[in-house]
């Protein structure tokens, strides 16, 4: 009994002063994130193997796709929590706290931000291993915009609060990654696939369009305190959510265009 308290407190210690020491806060959660990568596709792999009869039926290619389509689901649902959190829920970010809002941070969001470049990490590795399998180059594009603005503001602390809010449009991700799993299910004329269309078009139109205008109108009202960034942050505050909201409106376009199509062949 002495021996494991003693284990305990020697677990605890570690924990402490090494993996939860703020120096090394940012690589630690980007090696859990890694971890928990490997974890997802693994668990995707086996819950489907167990409860879906077609994923043995399912091509090589196909079946790695399905599990880094469920890795990418988790990692969504997971950093979607932790930006409305942080976010609408605690007041790390709350305009009735004094000081910039761009220099502003904590282990957690620092932590969670590792996280989720270790996901990015991950799924860029298996879109250049596989391509263009996973995705072309507008995934790499997307893929590197976001590992080297969510690194970047991990690393220095900087503009967290625009990271998270961008990060918030991760919420569309379970809806596309649904919508290919019921088509490879051959459940494309079913009704999930028609009501699951129509969540990701509302989805995307709120988290991708709508919540980017008001990140480039929060920008345009605290551009003072953006102004005292670093050269580089400043630039990717304005580069990045530029650059992903031209892709996210040509991706809408397409929804849009796919959601009609749905609806005229709807009986």
């Amino acid at each position: 009994m002495a021996a494991m308290t003693a284990y305990k407190y020697q677990a605890q210690a570690l924990m402490r002063d090494y993996l939860l020491a703020d120096p090394l806060v940012p690589y630690t959660s980007v090696l859990i994130g890694i971890v928990l990568c490997k974890m997802a596709y693994d668990f995707t792999r086996i819950l489907s193997s167990f409860y879906f009869k077609g994923y043995t039926s399912l091509t090589k290619i196909q079946r790695i796709e399905w599990n880094n389509r469920g890795m990418s689901s988790a990692h969504a649902i997971f950093v979607t929590a932790v930006s409305l959190y942080l976010v609408a829920a605690t007041d790390l970010f709350s305009d009735r706290v004094k000081g910039p809002i761009t220099f502003r941070n904590s282990i957690i969001s620092t932590s969670a931000l590792g996280v989720s470049v270790g996901y990015f990490i991950t799924d860029l590795a298996m879109i250049f291993w596989l391509y263009p399998s996973l995705g072309g180059m507008e995934y790499v594009l997307h893929h590197t915009l976001s590992l080297v603005a969510i690194a970047y503001t991990m690393l220095s602390g900087e503009g967290q609060f625009y990271t998270y809010m961008v990060l918030i449009s991760e919420t569309t991700t379970p809806e596309i990654n649904l919508r290919w799993f019921l088509d490879t299910a051959g459940l494309k004329k079913s009704s999930a696939y028609l009501v699951n269309g129509i969540l990701m078009f509302v989805a995307w139109l709120v988290a991708r369009i709508f919540l980017f205008i008001y990140v480039f109108y929060h920008i345009y009202l605290h551009y003072s305190q953006i102004m005292q960034m670093h050269a580089f942050g400043y630039y990717l505050t304005f580069l990045v959510p530029s650059v992903l909201f031209v892709m996210n409106t040509m991706w809408f376009m397409k929804i849009l265009k796919g959601v009609k199509k749905t609806l005229a062949k709807w009986p």
